[in-house]
């Protein structure tokens, strides 16, 4: 057709409140050779919202059915080289859910009554038409289309929600049991998730712990002795997990208030202190208070802090706090700390044996140790003694190591600061990074890896 502009034509109207639940508006194709036919037909329809499609000839209106979604074909019956019958038959065969109509004058009976049977048109109507009858046959036969495609919809859906309900019936234990299992490995992978998130955690307060130790007499290894026996004994106690948490991080990060202290308070003993000099030692457990206090987390870690240099006769500081008074996490982490103090020389003007420091503070049993925690002390200090070493690791140099073994203890530096800590598994970036600091520091790394297969 040599008039482009009339193969499609959209304008608002009436006929776009038939179109159902669809957006787009219904697509019409007319076709007949005369063009004031079509003209005529454009007229009427293009007021109605519909898009519209004109051809002169059935091969023409065949070509576009092959480029454009139609609904609805108007087709005259008398056309050269192919007639109204013959190409609504083609498109029958090519496109069986376009509605088709058939213009037809009387003397076409015959050939109409075969375009029906041939052709399976929906209606056929009389030249000269009748606007009216045309546009409501129209409406009429896109209505019914849309029917009979939402029965076709609805019968597709019954007929698959029937066959889902028969799976169902037939794999319901199948399918409980494949959806408990998902809901397990849910579980599980939010449990190693939390898990996962818990270490980094620790691990975090650990490093932070081991900064503290970089300062001049204070000692990453000794804080981690301290937490690991303070945790023992918080177990022993039954304390819930959230409070066995918090004294282990507060055992590790007790001394994180003498930060703020001139070295000269730190480098002996405290008892050996001038009175102003002993004053401001006597603070550092509120700063260290006040320095978690911005972390909503370490709320009770931050408040053993405070309350672990006091004493059960009420001998100690900040607070003068006495007996039960004091939390049990802060009684706990005082005994820990100086079982540790007496050995390392940081209480007395020499150190103690393990034997010796235990012998002092049953000796101040009831006066500034909780009874029943020396009890306990005594039993766990006894049960280390008789430990014996974990022969499932073995001692390693830098060069022996590999991807993949797992450490066995925490590894330091010389410096006593927490490098990795103990379960991690290597890797080939962390024997990289290691033999960097190995190196920097010209001092061979201790490691300790558990043995193959254990």
């Amino acid at each position: 057709m040599t008039e482009k502009a009339m193969n499609s034509q959209t304008a608002p109207g009436e006929g776009l409140l038939d179109q159902g639940a669809d957006d787009a508006p219904d697509s019409l194709l007319f076709v007949d050779d005369e063009r004031n036919i079509l003209s005529s037909l454009r007229r009427l329809f293009r007021p109605l919202g519909y898009t519209i499609h004109v051809a002169e000839s059935g091969a023409e209106g065949l070509k576009i059915l092959a480029e454009h979604p139609i609904d609805l074909i108007i087709s005259d019956m008398r056309m050269p080289e192919m007639d109204g019958a013959q190409f609504l038959a083609e498109a029958t065969k090519r496109h069986p859910d376009v509605v088709r109509i058939l213009l037809t004058g009387f003397a076409d009976l015959g050939s109409t009554v075969d375009a029906i049977n041939k052709g399976k048109i929906y209606s056929y109507l009389s030249k000269p038409w009748e606007d009216t009858e045309i546009t409501l046959t129209v409406r009429q036969a896109l209505k019914t289309k849309r029917l009979e495609r939402e029965k076709q919809q609805l019968l597709a859906l019954t007929e698959r929600q029937n066959n889902e309900l028969k799976d169902l019936n037939e794999n319901l234990e199948k399918k409980v049991k494949a959806r408990t299992e998902e809901v397990q490995q849910t579980a599980d992978m939010l449990d190693m998730a939390y898990q996962q998130l818990s270490d980094s955690y620790q691990n975090t307060i650990r490093v932070f712990s081991s900064l503290i130790s970089m300062r001049e007499s204070l000692s990453g290894r000794y804080g981690q002795k301290i937490a690991d026996l303070a945790r023992k004994m918080a177990l022993a106690m039954k304390m819930d997990t959230e409070s066995v948490r918090e004294v282990y991080f507060a055992a590790l990060l007790h001394e994180l208030g003498k930060l703020s202290l001139p070295d000269y308070l730190l480098d002996r003993p405290a008892f050996t202190l001038n009175r102003q000099g002993r004053d401001q030692y006597q603070r550092h457990p509120i700063n260290g208070q006040t320095v978690l206090m911005a972390v909503d987390e370490l709320q009770g870690t931050a408040n053993l802090i405070r309350a672990h240099e006091e004493y059960f006769d009420g001998s100690g500081f900040p607070d003068g706090s006495r007996g039960e008074s004091i939390p049990l996490g802060a009684r706990i982490i005082s005994l820990a700390k100086d079982f540790y103090g007496y050995q390392s020389g940081k209480l007395l003007t020499n150190t103690l044996t393990a034997r010796a420091a235990m012998d002092r503070i049953e000796a101040e049993s009831g006066k500034k140790y909780d009874p029943k925690l020396v009890k306990l002390l005594a039993i766990i200090v006894g049960r280390q003694q008789e430990e014996k070493p974990d022969i499932r690791e073995k001692r390693l140099s830098l060069d022996e190591l590999s991807a993949g073994m797992k450490l066995s203890r925490d590894l330091f530096n010389h410096a006593d600061m927490l490098l990795l800590t103990k379960g991690r598994t290597l890797t080939e970036l962390h024997l990289r990074k290691l033999a960097q600091l190995e190196k920097a520091e010209d001092h061979p790394f201790e490691f300790h890896v558990y043995e193959v297969g254990k």
